[in-house]
């Protein structure tokens, strides 16, 4: 579907290293055993295409995508009605705007809201 790779034995993780919510959602993951691929949004970029690609496949739109209460997002933008492509540009020039973090396991995708979230993969 994207330019995301999804496998059945492994699950994907997007997120960013400052993360506390990240690192307890990837340690438990460890904990448990589960074959996780970390991608850290601040030190490997993401695309516009993966961007929009995990939009879609958490049935949400890019702007949803955006964490509007964090001071990053704050202190630089107003709360505004953005384009998608305009979405996409912040969220690549300021990833730790984005919600996350957000695993894929073969078709599933989940942005966790608690650590232990990620076993609903």
């Amino acid at each position: 579907m994207g330019e995301i790779a999804r496998s059945p034995r492994q699950i994907t993780v997007f997120y960013h290293s400052k993360s506390v919510r990240a690192k307890q959602t990837l340690a438990y993951a460890k904990s448990k055993g589960l074959p996780v691929l970390e991608i850290d949004m601040l030190k490997t970029p993401i695309t516009g295409t993966q961007i929009a690609e995990l939009a879609d496949r958490l049935s949400v739109d890019i702007k949803d995508l955006v964490n509007q209460e964090h001071s990053a997002y704050s202190s630089k933008f107003e709360h505004h009605d953005f384009s998608d492509d305009d979405w996409i540009k912040m969220i690549q020039h300021n990833p730790e705007i984005m919600k996350q973090p957000i695993a894929l396991h073969g078709e599933k995708t989940l942005l966790i809201e608690t650590p232990t979230d990620i076993i609903k993969l």
